[in-house]
């Protein structure tokens, strides 16, 4: 099949922007790309033209409010949100935590939604932020229901990027977790992507059986004890078979 260049060019650009680079030069841009100047601005100016790319009075370049319409319109064309938010709203206001619901996306995790918890001292999360499927709990979930030969293929070349001390950081670790997440039915991150936070998580499944999704519910170990977190963890099982159920999931 063909790739349109410019297409596939203008596409690069916006892939620049994330977390770190929230904002770029010109100059930045064609370095980055390989492309001269002239070029990077003509695709600049067309991204501009479309509210895709935002220019500041400093010369800098950013995303436009395009992208946070479309992403929107892709949300709420998402069931599984409409579905999910009540009961994770109910779980967040009984028990004061903070609750996500994620998607997988690649070798990501993808928030697709998040109540914040009365009690919850954590704000590193947000809808759209990616985590990695070694390290969280929703990630382990999301990797450990895959089909084995899909989850084998995705994992060949997979990264283990070490966040703090506990984070597993190989493929035989990460394959003997998975093992017991699938015995389990759920996952643990204790303390693999940020010291002092664990999470737990369980799965969703659609109609046809397939897991589709992993909610997540996070705590302060500081606030949270083992037997509170696992009287959590039962009430987060629940909700997910709450939320199962409702899109049609019989067992």
């Amino acid at each position: 099949m063909p790739i349109i260049q410019s297409v596939d060019r203008a596409l690069q650009i916006l892939d620049l922007f994330d977390d770190y680079n929230k904002e770029l030069k010109i100059t930045e841009i064609s370095l980055r790309l390989g492309l001269h100047k002239s070029t990077v601005h003509s695709l600049l100016k067309t991204l501009q033209l479309h509210g895709y790319i935002e220019q500041d009075e400093h010369g800098l370049y950013k995303l436009g409010m395009k992208l946070l319409e479309k992403g929107q319109l892709m949300l709420r064309g998402l069931d599984i949100r409409e579905v999910a938010n009540v009961y994770l709203s109910r779980l967040s206001e009984e028990t004061g935590q903070t609750v996500h619901l994620v998607i997988r996306d690649g070798s990501e995790g993808v928030y697709i939604d998040k109540v914040e918890g009365s009690k919850a001292a954590i704000r590193y999360s947000w809808i759209g932020r990616r985590v990695p499927l070694h390290s969280s709990a929703v990630g382990k979930i999301l990797a450990a229901y895959m089909p084995v030969n899909e989850r084998e293929k995705l994992l060949e070349n997979y990264q283990y990027s070490i966040h703090t001390s506990h984070t597993i950081n190989n493929a035989d670790d990460f394959g003997i977790e998975l093992q017991q997440v699938i015995e389990r039915g759920v996952a643990y991150d204790r303390e693999e992507n940020e010291i002092g936070v664990r999470c737990i998580a369980a799965p969703i499944y659609d109609h046809s059986g397939r897991v589709i999704a992993a909610i997540s519910l996070s705590t302060l170990i500081t606030t949270v004890n083992d037997e509170e977190l696992e009287a959590l963890l039962l009430r987060l099982s629940e909700t997910s078979r709450y939320i199962s159920t409702g899109l049609g999931y019989r067992p």
